[in-house]
């Protein structure tokens, strides 16, 4: 989406009200190129206005009983009719870009996963519309007509008027064009996460029953259109799914790998990571397994002289660790006695020669 806000006058609105505005003015510029598209394809088909409704009513024309023909009632019909189809052609050609403006409008509010169905969508969405007009006009229409004229009464002529088959085919074109789009909106659906491919299986009866209901109410009142319109539909709402499913399982692969791939990458980071500190520095390439010889790497000078330094750090760390235990031990006794006390000497050494129990002449 363009940036409109700076188109806006600063008037005291809002910033909710001025984008607001902006969105505004952006869906004015898709809605003017779409109308312009229009507008010259219109005017590039008007001269062969006369060619294009004539292949445009082939289907009713072969359709009709031998000898009758289409009638025009209107008095401006001749004129207007042909004018008209040119312009519903312009439309009818044109709707890849009118898609293509419809999706421009809206993938600004989209994530980036998003914004990447675009072109798939534009190229899907504009085959199944043109698929589904192919559809009502090579095989809805001619049995339509055909179904309508075999019920004529007898003595009136079936000759149908060019401005109500018009209106007619053209509504069975853009509805049918619109219905085969179904499979479009169930991917989608899906793939945004809105619903899951098993939830739109447990609602397939509800489908049919819608299916019919839109056939009943934009299909003429016969049977036949309407089972002609409800069956597609129903089968292009089981296509969908089919699809949903399959696109569903590849992602749900796709993210396993990727987690798989994550999950195998962090285990070897983390072996590249130890690998430096395995080897000893960075620049040096990892020791080989199983020793020996094999395993031997003779050490650079500064290795030597780092191991020479952790060598002297820890005799100097034991030295110190032993100075320390012997300062916390027990104290040395000390190496004299103190003043005053003196020791006996042991019983075998002492000499009671002198004493009265040894001379018992002696006198103390």
């Amino acid at each position: 989406m363009t940036d409109n806000n700076a188109n806006i006058p600063d008037s005291g609105l809002s910033e909710g009200m001025k984008g607001f505005i902006a969105h505004l003015i952006e869906l004015r510029d898709r809605l003017v190129r779409s109308v312009l598209a229009i507008i010259v394809l219109m005017v590039l088909l008007f001269p062969w206005a006369s060619e294009l409704f004539h292949a445009f009513a082939t289907p009713v024309l072969e359709s009709l009983p031998e000898g009758q023909t289409m009638i025009a009632t209107g008095a401006i019909s001749p004129f207007f009719i042909p004018l008209k189809l040119a312009a519903l052609a312009a439309v009818f050609l044109a709707m890849p870009y009118l898609l293509y403006q419809l999706w421009a409008f809206v993938a600004p509010g989209l994530y980036q996963h998003e914004r990447k169905l675009a072109v798939p969508l534009i190229v899907s969405s504009s085959a199944l519309f043109y698929i589904g007009a192919g559809f009502a006009y090579f095989v809805v229409i001619p049995a339509v007509f055909h179904f309508m004229g075999m019920f004529a009464p007898e003595g009136v002529s079936f000759m149908p008027d060019i401005g109500s088959y018009l209106d007619f085919s053209i509504t069975l074109f853009f509805t049918f064009g619109l219905a085969f789009e179904v499979p479009v909106a169930v991917v989608l659906l899906s793939v945004l996460g809105v619903v899951t491919p098993d939830q739109l299986a447990e609602k397939r009866r509800y489908a049919i029953l819608v299916a019919f209901i839109i056939g009943a109410i934009f299909t003429p009142p016969d049977i036949l259109s309407q089972f002609m319109l409800a069956i597609p539909v129903w089968m292009l709402y089981e296509l969908g799914i089919l699809v949903a499913r399959m696109m569903l399982r590849d992602k749900t692969r796709r993210a396993q790998a990727e987690e798989a791939g994550e999950q195998g990458l962090l285990p070897a980071a983390g072996a590249a990571a130890a690998l430096p500190g395995a080897a000893g520095g960075d620049d040096q390439p990892p020791a080989p397994e199983g020793g020996g010889e094999a395993a031997f790497r003779p050490l650079s000078h500064d290795e030597m002289e780092d191991e020479l330094a952790r060598a002297e750090e820890e005799e100097r760390r034991l030295s110190e660790g032993g100075s320390a235990s012997r300062d916390q031990g027990e104290p040395e006794a000390p190496t004299s006695e103190p003043e005053g006390e003196l020791e006996a000497p042991p019983p075998h050494l002492r000499d009671d020669r002198n004493t009265s129990l040894q001379d018992p002449d002696r006198k103390d």
